[in-house]
């Protein structure tokens, strides 16, 4: 069976690749993310799953012949690009902007067997519900936002202040399965192949 490389830290992506029957090894890329300015949103999001799955896919550890998929989401609210907030403060501000409003959540996707490298960017429309400040607060002092792009969950705890998604669901939490199988079949291997259903 092909070994399946996730060069992300992610929760949420790692939880959504087990639910679609794929049991990746992970390696976390490292990549500092703020070493990529001047992008637009989308290709931002891009830049920074490419980075991150070069940096893996080299490493001693991958064992050979693996699939090595690198990603990053960013949201875009205004033409600018959202990443992780890291503090509370920066979480508060954020929502502050996007609630009652519509955004676009970019997530990027590269993926890399042997010498085939395969890239795209999913792109979903987000609706945010117009939450009250009291619930800001509240949300914001779980921790949850300060450490995931746009400030924002839509499957854990934030999931209720998502009123809507235009596109593909899986992609606001990190992944686009639809596309990361026709990326899987560029590089030359089956989207069947990969699962694991024994586990």
């Amino acid at each position: 069976m092909t070994t399946f490389v996730l060069a992300s830290a992610s929760p949420a992506r790692l939880a959504t690749l087990r639910n679609a029957g794929i049991d990746p090894v992970v390696i976390v890329s490292g990549v500092d993310e703020e070493q990529v300015q001047g992008l637009a949103p989308a290709d931002l999001a891009q830049e920074l799953a490419r980075l991150k799955c070069e940096a893996v896919a080299d490493r001693t550890e991958v064992p050979a012949g693996s699939v090595v998929l690198g990603c990053d989401s960013v949201l875009e609210l205004d033409g600018e690009a959202l990443g992780k907030p890291g503090t509370a403060e920066e979480a508060t501000r954020r929502w502050q902007a996007m609630r009652g409003r519509t955004g676009v959540l970019h997530s990027g996707h590269c993926l890399r067997a042997g010498t085939r490298v395969a890239t795209a960017t999913a792109s979903t429309e987000v609706r945010f519900a117009d939450i009250s400040d009291a619930e800001v607060a509240a949300y914001v002092a779980t921790g949850e936002p300060l450490h995931v792009a746009g400030a924002f969950t839509v499957d854990g705890i934030g999931g209720a202040f998502v009123e809507r998604i235009v596109g593909d669901h899986h992609n606001v939490v990190g992944v686009s399965l639809p596309l990361l199988r026709r990326l899987v079949h560029e590089v030359g291997h089956e989207w069947t192949d990969l699962w694991s259903l024994d586990r």
